[in-house]
Formats: structure tokens, C-alpha cells, sequence
């Protein structure tokens, strides 16, 4: 969606930065909010804040390689407007994507992170994190991320950062 906060901005780019760098050796790749998503099983269009792929992308048929079908990671930044939507609708909607293992959900308005991660087939762990120091675990891409990197000067209150 256009015309982000500030604060969604930072974090989708420290987001982006954190991930390209730890995965930089392995065949992943980071897209931006540009890239279309298909659910085939729900007929979902949408425009995740970020999205990675490990291995080969698969795209739509005919979509000039701009509608992706096997993200192993979502990650969406929530508003107060957005919120209740990306934790509730999009997941419902997301899990049905094969190939997905980690939904990050980042709150722009505090730091807390909800991190849900495929277990089995319909099964998913769902995991808070709120203190900068909290490493957020992506088992599927072997890699930790710091909720202080998520955070990376990103002008929150005082306050928010201390939960």
C-alpha cells in the first residue's frame, strides 16, 4: 500500500537489509512490497510488505514474473488501521500457502514482533517477541534475527521499546 509511515519504511528496510545480508550465500531472495502474491487454493491477490523466496521463484503463468507463488517467508508491518487484518485475515489466507514456514507480523508502533511458523502440514507456532535484545527464530532459513535490528532507528516512544 502506498504511502507508508516512516516507521514501516525503516523496518521493512532493516527487515530487507538483515535478511540479505545473513542469506547473501544461499540461493534466497528478498522482494519488496511490489511483488504480487496468488493463493491459488483462495484466489488471494496481495502485496506483502516483503517476501523471500529459497530457490528457484515460482510465478503465475503469464503475469510477466510479477505474481509469486512459493514464499517461504511473509512479513507484514502493522498499523493501528492494519493491524487486526494482517494477524487475523492475511494469515488465514497465507496458511494456505505450501510452501510458506514464517509469517512475521512487526508492529510500527512498538516493538513486537509475532513470528508464526509452520510446524506440520496445519499446524503453526506462534511466538512474541517484544525486548530488543529477543532473538526472533526463523528455523526454516537457519537464521535469528534481533528485534533491535528490526528496530533500527526507528523513533519510537521510550516506552514502547522497553515491553
Amino acid at each position: 500500500m502506498a504511502g507508508a509511515s516512516n516507521e514501516h519504511t525503516l523496518i521493512v528496510g532493516n527487515l530487507t537489509t538483515a535478511l540479505n545480508i545473513a542469506l547473501r550465500d544461499r540461493e534466497c531472495t528478498v522482494g519488496a512490497s511490489d511483488m504480487r502474491l496468488h493463493v491459488a487454493d483462495n484466489g488471494l491477490y496481495t502485496y506483502p510488505d516483503l517476501s523471500m523466496v529459497c530457490g528457484p521463484p515460482q510465478f503465475l503463468p503469464g503475469t510477466h514474473l510479477d505474481t509469486l507463488l512459493n514464499p517461504v517467508l511473509l512479513v507484514e508491518v502493522a498499523s493501528r488501521s492494519t493491524a487486526q487484518y494482517d494477524q487475523e485475515g492475511k494469515f488465514l489466507l497465507y496458511r494456505n500457502v505450501a510452501s510458506l514456514q514464517h509469517y512475521l507480523l512487526v508492529d510500527s508502533r512498538r516493538t513486537h514482533v509475532l513470528c508464526i511458523t509452520r510446524q506440520e502440514a496445519n499446524t503453526w507456532n506462534f511466538q512474541e517477541y517484544s525486548l530488543l535484545t529477543d532473538q526472533v527464530e526463523l528455523r526454516a532459513l537457519q537464521l535469528d534475527i534481533t528485534v533491535g535490528e528490526i528496530y533500527r532507528k526507528v523513533p519510537l516512544p521510550a516506552a514502547a521499546n522497553t515491553l
